[in-house]
């Protein structure tokens, strides 16, 4: 009875798409081919390649048959206006729903996939155009002039920082380092945008994050040079920060792994009733790592105030993100897990500032996840053992480094208020400079952390196996002095 209901449904629901468009109905017994049971449209023959697009009448014809009507959406009226008549076969009311858990769901008899792609790709916030003027119509959070100028000293300073250190490590004075060339927006608007009490869980681009919160200069040379005032004793690489002062959570290399951690940290946040949430920054390579689908399910079920950060900036080392995802880019991928998202321009400060701003309240207020796509380009080298130069065109990098540069383009919106002068612009980076390189001959003068910082903050007893590998080190040092560095005390 069920399969003879369906039989008729279904012809049913073919002959009103078929009266209300005639490409649909199928050929007279006297000739034609009949059309293709699966194709929900007149055309059976696959595309040929070369050949003419389809008229943009049929495109759209196509697009909005295989479109899927929410049940929760549609209004009545709406629902009436489009009935021609009654159906044969489905009951009014709640029986052409399914009462399944999560909500109803609609009973249709036409077979409709999801299309692939929503066909026009998600808009981008933005406030600012590459002139530095806002867009007229824009919406955007306020700021004062205390907040904007140091917004924009605090980006002159990360970009100072970046290059020095990066000669530094050219130099042959610390192991490693990776820029934030170009992506100086992200880190300060979106920490401007947070309070002191919102926990930070950075990927590794994200310094500026915390040089907002008053991570000094000395304190960044400890890091990189691993001295004995680095808060990780020596035992990070360089770049690998971290506070527990300014809720900091220290830089972890795997990819990915911050981001469920991030959930159960909110969490933690929701349970006690805080007036604060958690953020987690990543690069847009991972978002193909699993942590980021189970970290998005994770905050989505448990309503967790999380604001995830994606930092699109085109590469993950030498993988464009062609070769990434075929969805349009990320933010999309939050509507799949239930998590309400916005892509913005990560060059606009403004936008930034304003979409973080946004972000946080509704993450707080309502107790839910947020998705932050930001679009932006990665300008340097993925670190100092890239050399970005192989797998992109230098045109393509110096267009987006002078052209679509954030910092010039917020500082003409900042000038443009009268709140900036040159002189200011030239008596800033000089004191930056010259705090930094005094910053860093502090650093290298420091002594190093001893060897046996290697072996403790892990266990309150250091348990024997580690003691026996301590004293295997030792030995060894004791017997080859020349193979290890002199400056580390045994």
């Amino acid at each position: 009875m069920a399969a003879l209901w369906l039989a008729r449904a279904s012809s049913q629901m073919a002959r009103r798409a078929a009266r209300r468009h005639p490409s649909l109905r199928r050929p007279s017994r006297h000739g034609g081919a009949p059309a293709s049971p699966w194709l929900l449209g007149p055309a059976a023959q696959p595309p040929v390649l070369g050949s003419p697009p389809l008229p943009a009448a049929e495109r759209a014809f196509r697009r909005g048959f295989c479109s899927v009507r929410s049940f929760a959406g549609e209004s009545s009226a709406a629902a009436a206006s489009d009935e021609e008549e009654p159906e044969k076969g489905f009951a009014g009311g709640d029986q052409q729903a399914l009462d399944f858990p999560g909500g109803k769901v609609s009973l249709v008899a036409e077979m409709n996939f999801l299309p692939e792609s929503h066909g026009e790709r998600i808009s981008c916030y933005r406030v600012l155009d590459d002139d530095g003027r806002t867009i007229s119509g824009s919406r955007f959070q306020e700021v004062s002039k205390e907040v904007a100028l140091k917004m924009y000293s605090e980006m002159v300073t990360l970009q100072i920082m970046d290059n020095i250190f990066y000669e530094a490590q050219r130099q042959g004075r610390i192991s490693f380092y990776l820029t934030s060339n170009g992506e100086e927006a992200i880190n300060i608007a979106s920490a401007a945008a947070l309070s002191a009490d919102d926990i930070v869980l950075p990927q590794y681009r994200e310094p500026g994050v915390l040089l907002w919160r008053g991570f000094t200069l000395q304190e960044f040379a400890n890091q990189c040079f691993g001295n004995n005032m680095d808060y990780g004793k020596g035992r990070q690489m360089p770049i690998h920060y971290g506070s527990n002062r300014l809720n900091y959570f220290t830089v972890s290399s795997p990819i990915a792994t911050q981001l469920p951690q991030a959930v159960g940290a909110a969490y933690s946040l929701k349970m006690d009733k805080k007036d604060a949430c958690a953020i987690t920054y990543f690069g847009d390579g991972g978002t193909s790592e699993g942590d980021f689908h189970a970290a998005l399910n994770f905050a989505a079920v448990m309503e967790a105030p999380v604001i995830f950060f994606c930092r699109n900036n085109g590469w993950a080392i030498s993988t464009p993100t062609t070769e990434q995802f075929r969805s349009d880019g990320v933010v999309v991928r939050g509507q799949a897990y239930g998590i309400r998202g916005i892509r913005v321009d990560g060059n606009d400060a403004l936008a930034v500032y304003s979409a973080v701003h946004a972000a946080r309240e509704m993450a707080i207020t309502e107790g839910r996840p947020i998705l932050v796509e930001a679009l932006t380009y990665r300008v340097g080298h993925h670190s100092t053992s890239d050399d970005s130069t192989k797998y992109r065109p230098v045109d393509e990098i110096e267009h987006w480094r002078t052209a679509r540069d954030p910092i010039s383009r917020y500082r003409k919106w900042v000038q443009g208020n009268d709140w900036w002068s040159d002189s200011e612009e030239s008596e800033l980076r000089n004191r930056v400079r010259k705090e930094l390189l005094q910053a860093i001959q502090v650093a290298e003068r420091m002594p190093k952390p001893p060897v046996s910082e290697l072996f403790t903050d892990v266990y309150d007893q250091i348990p024997s196996n580690l003691q026996e590998q301590e004293q295997l080190l030792r030995d060894t040092i004791m017997k080859h002095p020349a193979d290890y560095p002199t400056d580390v005390p045994v």
